[in-house]
């Protein structure tokens, strides 16, 4: 509707016709549940380096793992991350032995104790992973102190699997994050092979598995310690995310810190962990500690690689949030065509950058929003309807060399 004027004279008028630059979002905030020394209990707190970890949550605590991964987090590449603390509770003192008995052992030799439930909480309530349905930033889940607690004996395997699940559920359901999850602390490669495909069985495109434990240097005592690797796997993730984008595959990088591995794999070994999803951290001559497995815990093939999955959280999330201004727009022809010159022109970027596959933008993406899909009776009910195909690019997993012998025209390959 024209504005209505009233008496001669100059009048400017602003009218947006130009396209809506959609951003990139963030993909390298991760997450952490875990015990410390002190600090706020069951709120997510921003934590942007590690001083500022030491002091709101304290120093490192033996039977935590908590501040290992955050420290080798940061020292891996990451930069702001949100720490959950989950409060355990104190022991039950054992009661005082009948005339003529032994005294009973303190339970869990008098190491305060905590419940699956508490690690995965309630969105309600904020509490726990539950409580991270309320920070739109995070990326990454991670949650070391759940092998703590096994190890202490205060958790079940069944209860790993109940956490762990509750960890790829929670993926799923905010659709813009994953679950970085760890293998359970002194198996061979073969055990961890059978508690993945024959007990816990998980399928899922919202998680990764790493294999074995590292080894870091322990502050408390100077001595060598075994830790679960995903808080360091979380800053290798950053580090990648930053250096090449989110489309590379957070493999074949150093994992800062490590002096070890619990368990030196071999590549026999890993070729039947690598197809279970077992992403496996294995040490080379004169290259390292190398994170050598990109695999999330799918069974589908559309799914199997870490960074398909993360591109494809980045791109939704960033097309989301750069279009909301759409919201209650009329929903005619001129809308559908802002709309696909709005997200052409982001996902042109994200081919430039390399997360696509093609040589041209035609042949990596395409973006459809028409009569067709938006016929009377969707626009009737308020929706708008908008189909985005993307060809992502895929790590070159098994790069084969065919050597032949030639001479004269003759060749013999191997």
């Amino acid at each position: 509707m024209s504005p209505q004027y009233l008496s001669p004279g100059v009048y400017i008028e602003e009218v947006e016709k130009g396209a809506r630059p959609i951003e990139g979002v963030g993909t390298a905030v991760a997450a952490f549940v875990g015990f410390a020394e002190k600090g706020p209990t069951n709120t997510p707190t921003l934590v942007s380096n590690w001083t500022q970890f030491r002091d709101t949550f304290g120093e490192f605590i033996e039977g935590s793992f908590l501040a290992h991964a955050v420290y080798g987090y940061f020292h891996n590449g990451g930069g702001t991350c949100y720490i959950v603390r989950i409060e355990q509770e104190a022991p039950e003192a054992a009661p005082p032995p009948a005339e003529g008995e032994a005294a009973a052992p303190a339970r869990r030799r008098g190491k305060a104790t905590v419940s699956a439930s508490a690690f995965i909480g309630d969105a309600a309530k904020r509490t726990g992973l539950g409580g991270l349905e309320a920070v739109e930033e995070i990326t990454m889940v991670v949650v070391p102190d759940l092998m703590a607690a096994f190890q202490q004996g205060a958790l079940t395997m069944a209860d790993v699997q109940a956490v762990q699940s509750a960890m790829m559920a929670h993926c799923e359901k905010m659709k813009d994050r994953f679950a970085i999850l760890d293998a359970p602390p002194g198996l061979t490669p073969q055990q961890v092979k059978a508690w993945r495909t024959d007990e816990v069985k998980y399928d899922s495109k919202y998680g990764a598995l790493y294999y074995p434990w590292i080894q870091v240097s322990n502050p408390l005592n100077g001595k060598p310690l075994l830790i679960p690797p995903s808080g360091h796997v979380a800053g290798v993730y950053a580090r990648s995310d930053a250096e090449r984008g989110v489309h590379k595959a957070p493999a074949n990088e150093i994992v800062r810190g490590a002096l070890g591995l619990a368990v030196q794999v071999t590549k026999e070994e890993q070729d039947i962990l690598n197809p279970a999803g077992v992403n496996c951290i294995r040490a080379f001559p004169g290259r390292g500690i190398r994170i050598w497995g990109a695999r999330t815990l799918s069974s589908d093939p559309s799914w199997r690689y870490i960074n398909v999955r993360r591109l494809f959280n980045y791109v939704e999330e960033s097309i989301e949030l750069g279009t909301q201004w759409v919201v209650f727009e009329p929903n005619d022809i001129d809308l559908w065509e802002r709309v696909k010159r709005d997200i052409t022109a982001f996902l042109t970027r994200v081919w430039r950058d390399g997360a696509l596959f093609g040589t041209t933008p035609s042949e990596a993406f395409y973006v459809k929003c028409d009569a067709e899909l938006n016929p009377p009776e969707v626009r009737d009910a308020g929706i708008l309807i908008i189909e985005i195909g993307l060809a992502p690019v895929k790590p070159a997993e098994f790069v084969v060399f065919r050597i032949s012998q030639w001479a004269g025209g003759a060749a013999v390959s191997e």
